[in-house]
């Protein structure tokens, strides 16, 4: 069994929780007070599934994620200012401005895409997977999707793949149990993502994804492995979505008492006290942590709307490779 991680990387996975809690509530007040204008699909609620598996990672490990990605971003290190500049257009950002909400890359921390199109992360996550194991790199690489995604046939068929060649990846389902407005029970058959591993011989567990130490322990289990040449996994993380499938959604869709029961639960506010009850840091010392991270949002942000949108020119730009003479 996997010990608990020690205080200082459990410090760390809160600092990484805290970021990403603080950064989606300042990104739906930009929106709301019409300083910036973008789509924005709030992660809110999802902070420990990121956050657990990133502090299992090594920096030169390759994540893929989706538009409800930017907690996965944050985890994985990519610097504020070049976010919030790409959330803005602005040619400081990780794609010059040219990627947007959707799009954001920044492989220097790892984040090979994000990508749009539902589903797509695992494919491309296998790519990256075989070209580590064909150089024998030791890199892993993080696949994250939601449960609606577990429904594409870009989800088996990458599972298959992956277990056929032993590719050195792991798939990570954030179950929020929506898939954008649909309940998970009215269109999955399957009542665990997880149990769809056996099918392609591969290990599939499912944890309470609003719990660090569970999350965290199968995270370990599943780099350990993948790095040791032995295959991939799929880690089912069961979390809550707060809000709705996009920013502006009312979500009546959503079952007020179960959304509400969620909200009680918040993981992050409850990890702070388990932190402080065991005596691995002060109220003081996690205000001064937050108070930090507050200020460096603000920096960005003001970077990002000082900063220029991209030159006219950007269009012709990053679209063909350049044959070098």
């Amino acid at each position: 069994m996997t010990k608990r991680p020690d205080a200082a990387t459990q410090l760390a996975i809160y600092r990484r929780m805290a970021l990403i809690k603080a950064n989606d509530e300042r990104s739906r007040k930009v929106i709301m007070t019409g300083r910036l204008v973008m789509p924005y699909y709030s992660p809110r609620g999802q902070e420990v599934i990121p956050s657990a598996v990133s502090a299992n990672l090594h920096d030169s490990d390759y994540i893929c994620t989706i538009y409800r990605g930017t907690h996965d971003m944050l985890a994985k290190g990519v610097p504020l200012k070049d976010l919030w500049a790409e959330l803005a257009g602005r040619v400081t950002g990780t794609c010059k401005g040219k990627g947007g909400p959707m799009h954001i890359t920044h492989p220097k921390s790892g984040v090979m895409v994000t990508t749009g199109i539902v589903g797509s992360s695992m494919p491309i996550a296998n790519g990256l997977a075989w070209s580590s194991q064909l150089k024998g790199d030791g890199r892993v690489t993080v696949a994250y999707f939601g449960d609606g995604a577990s429904n594409i046939g870009a989800f088996h068929e990458a599972l298959n793949m992956a277990s056929v060649w032993k590719l050195p990846v792991i798939f990570v389902c954030q179950n929020n149990e929506w898939g954008e407005h649909t309940a998970y029970h009215k269109a999955t058959a399957a009542a665990r993502i997880a149990d769809r591993a056996a099918a392609y011989a591969m290990p599939g567990v499912r944890v309470d994804g609003n719990d660090v130490f569970e999350t965290y322990a199968a995270a370990r289990e599943a780099v350990d492995r993948a790095r040791a040449g032995g295959g991939p996994t799929l880690i089912e993380a069961m979390t809550y979505r707060f809000h709705g499938h996009i920013f502006g959604d009312a979500d009546a869709y959503m079952d007020p008492a179960r959304k509400a029961a969620a909200i009680a639960a918040d993981p992050v506010p409850r990890f702070r006290a388990h932190l402080i009850a065991e005596g691995h840091a002060s109220e003081e010392e996690l205000a001064a942590m937050e108070a930090r991270i507050e200020a460096e949002i603000d920096e960005a942000v003001e970077h990002a709307l000082a900063s220029d949108f991209p030159d006219v020119a950007e269009l012709r730009r990053d679209v063909f490779a350049m044959e070098i003479a």
